[in-house]
């Protein structure tokens, strides 16, 4: 693991840097406005060069059982940057982008239904697999709204990515190989040196949607295994952030799909925190988040409301 893990992340820096010149060459700059949270003209796209690698990496490393579903999972993940790839270019209309990740999410979905249920028998099997299906479908989107500033999404993918791996590694019932969420840290490291404060080049769409969708499927993964409390810890300040936010714009009648700086990790910038001590913020709690989940193993109602607590003190440090 840890030599595959190294490789991986010395290919997404240097894959990074030969996408930043081809982004600077062809001048696809993320270009700031009265919804920004950074003044300059940034390279956008750095996903074409992390999404290469960990479609490549998981591709080499799936094992032979697994071969059918991760197939299904990387072709719909490349679906998916692709879309992503032209709404970076030029900017498609919502229902595009939304029928795009069904398309994704409902073969791989296929799969899952041959799984326990992701609700632990307490829905029926199609409503268990239709719900599921939905909270894919806003864990994407709520990563993609989620990836603001400097150094964030890449600070949180690396925290669910090492936490899903130390889960597989110590229970090998789980039914996901380790090397899976340990490729998606190591990229994820190598990408945050292109993109920590002051970045050089963001991720784009082309890398927050499909990453988001390959996550979304390593903790239904793990819910349907049983790590049900784990699988909502680990993300759980994007989740909570998010969701709030949405659900307050919704009741002022906002159009919710239309960007916006009202996240409670944008308001910490713009109060004056820095780019960096915000990502470090999330480092930290999604750290608490990391040990709190291994607690859930053996306690998981316990550890939850732990993590409940833990998330919106974090909010509240954000909102100061």
């Amino acid at each position: 693991m840890i030599i595959v893990a190294a490789l991986v992340l010395v290919a997404t820096l240097v894959a990074t840097g030969l996408v930043l010149k081809y982004l600077q060459r062809n001048a696809i700059f993320d270009r700031p406005n009265e919804r920004s949270s950074h003044t300059g003209l940034i390279p956008r796209g750095g996903g074409l060069a992390v999404m290469a690698v960990i479609i490549t990496a998981w591709a080499i490393v799936a094992p032979p059982w697994e071969q059918f579903d991760i197939a299904t999972v990387l072709l719909a993940a490349l679906l998916l940057a692709c879309i992503s790839w032209v709404d970076d270019l030029q900017s498609l209309p919502p229902w595009t982008r939304l029928l795009a990740q069904a398309a994704a999410v409902v073969p791989a979905l296929v799969w899952l239904a041959h799984k326990p249920p992701i609700f632990q028998g307490l829905l029926p099997g199609s409503l268990d697999i239709a719900l599921g299906g939905l909270i894919w479908l806003w864990f994407i989107n709520l990563f993609n709204f989620m990836d603001g500033i400097d150094g964030i999404t890449g600070v949180e993918s690396t925290a669910i990515s090492m936490g899903i791996a130390f889960i597989a590694v110590q229970y090998p019932a789980f039914s996901i190989d380790p090397l899976l969420p340990a490729t998606i840290a190591a990229a994820m490291i190598g990408f945050l040196w292109w993109n920590w404060h002051p970045a050089k080049i963001f991720l784009g769409d082309v890398g927050s949607v499909p990453l988001g969708f390959i996550l979304g499927w390593l903790l239904l993964n793990l819910a349907s295994d049983g790590y049900w409390a784990a699988a909502l810890i680990l993300p759980l300040y994007y989740l909570t952030d998010a969701t709030i936010t949405l659900l307050r714009r919704a009741a002022r009648g906002e159009r919710v799909w239309e960007a916006h700086r009202e996240h409670y990790y944008q308001r910490a910038v713009q109060g004056g925190r820095g780019h960096a001590a915000v990502s470090i913020g999330v480092g930290v709690c999604n750290s608490v988040l990391l040990g709190l989940a291994a607690i859930s193993l053996a306690w998981p109602w316990e550890a939850l409301g732990l993590s409940i607590i833990a998330v919106f003190a974090f909010l509240f440090w954000l909102s100061r």
